[in-house]
């Protein structure tokens, strides 16, 4: 891990990856300074007070982008986590509007207000080509991503995410039980297709401060993505 004093903004930070990077950051002793901003107050927040966690409670989403847009001093790594299903949604349309929509007007304005390196958690398999709309709506939105001409855009692609969730469909927590019951048997079952949350959340934040420290894959490279096997490597077996 690398990086020294450095001010970070995080999104999504109430959700299962968003709350293990704002736990993450918090335990981090080269981030100086959180700020996130959400509907509601983040758990981590409550437990005890945190000095470089600054949070903003703001239940209409439409005023979030002008509020990243104030941070002072602006944040030097800028993270979203931010997503929702289609149900809590109450439609593809709905949920394109926070997934994409939202997220790319947020990142836009940390970029402007001076942000450096932007981590995105995406989704394996996402493509602005799929025929797949969850799959098709990520894709779209890395590809938005990309544009907003960050010194280094990070795009995180986790498959299956394991850990306790509120709004899990039947499936899903069927598969997530699978995957923690293969990875109790050994690693190597799991890994190649489900990612604890808190692994995929170091991952975030390892590589945006690398990326920061100039130490991203390819130097000068602006987009670095992070496949599965990255998430293992970034968020387990390089983390200290």
């Amino acid at each position: 891990m690398a990086g020294n004093a450095t001010g970070t903004a995080l999104l999504g930070c109430t959700g299962l990856v968003g709350s293990h990077i704002l736990t993450t950051l918090l335990a981090h002793p080269s981030v100086a300074r959180i700020d996130t901003i959400s509907r509601r107050t983040p758990e981590t927040a409550g437990t005890s007070p945190q000095v470089k966690l600054t949070t903003f409670i703001e239940k209409e989403t439409s005023k979030w982008a002008d509020q990243i847009s104030r941070l002072s001093p602006p944040p030097s790594v800028y993270f979203s986590a931010l997503g929702t299903t289609r149900a809590l949604a109450g439609g593809l349309a709905n949920q394109y509007k926070l997934d994409v929509d939202l997220n790319i007007e947020c990142a836009k304005a940390a970029r402007e207000a001076g942000a450096k390196v932007f981590v995105l958690v995406s989704s394996s398999g996402a493509n602005p080509n799929s025929m797949v709309p969850y799959t098709k709506m990520k894709g779209e939105c890395e590809e938005a991503a990309k544009k907003l001409d960050f010194d280094h855009t990070i795009i995180v692609r986790p498959g299956m995410i394991v850990g306790q969730r509120e709004d899990s469909r039947p499936a899903e927590a069927v598969l997530r039980f699978v995957a923690s019951s293969f990875g109790k048997l050994h690693t190597s079952l799991k890994d190649p297709w489900a990612q604890d949350a808190d692994v995929i959340a170091k991952a975030c934040v390892n590589a945006g401060l690398k990326a920061l420290a100039g130490e991203a894959p390819g130097g000068s490279e602006k987009v670095w993505v992070l496949d599965q096997a990255d998430v293992i490597r970034l968020g387990r077996t390089e983390w200290k």
